[in-house]
């Protein structure tokens, strides 16, 4: 700022303090805009998320890490319209960060819900069934599919890698 006035206020100790204090406050403000400007997408906000849960009607829950309390907001705007395998597809995906495959089964009235990526139970799970139940028609039935390893996969697999897997990977009736 000090470029943009007279050149003999350069010398002056009582300008550069006035600038670099007017500095301070103006980078404050700055960043508190950018903040602000945060909470208005799901995908950045932090201390708004209370205020999308409020909006959405949606019980907050501080315990919950920021990642799956965005997790529940992005399905719920997501999960509005008419109930299609999209959007199915798209709610699931909301709370996993792996692949997911959605399988209908008309004459059964039902569809599935298929991980393909996640080993194990997915760690938000009881949102997800949650969300799905919230949108899915009353006369479908959901069921959920886990990826574990299998024999082939282990058998390729060295002793360190296998130790650094939870026992849940390997087997569907333990629970974590």
């Amino acid at each position: 700022m000090l470029d943009y006035l007279p050149g003999y206020y350069a010398t002056s100790l009582v300008m550069q303090s006035l600038l670099n204090a007017q500095g301070t406050e103006l980078d404050d403000l700055r960043l508190a805009v950018e903040d602000t400007l945060n909470q208005f997408f799901v995908n950045s906000a932090t201390w708004g998320l209370d205020i999308w849960e409020q909006e959405l009607a949606i019980p907050t829950d501080i315990t919950k890490p920021i990642s799956q309390r965005r997790s529940l907001l992005m399905s719920k705007i997501r999960g509005t319209g008419t109930v299609t395998v999209e959007l199915l597809h798209t709610v699931a995906q909301s709370y996993d960060r792996g692949s997911i495959d959605v399988v209908e089964e008309p004459s059964l009235y039902r569809f599935t819900v298929r991980f393909i990526d996640t080993l194990g139970l997915p760690p938000n799970l009881d949102d997800l069934k949650s969300a799905i139940e919230a949108i899915k028609p009353a006369h479908l039935a959901v069921q959920f599919a886990y990826r574990y390893l299998n024999i082939s996969e282990v058998q390729k697999m060295t002793i360190q890698q296998i130790q650094n897997h939870p026992l849940t990977d390997f087997a569907p009736f333990l629970d974590a």
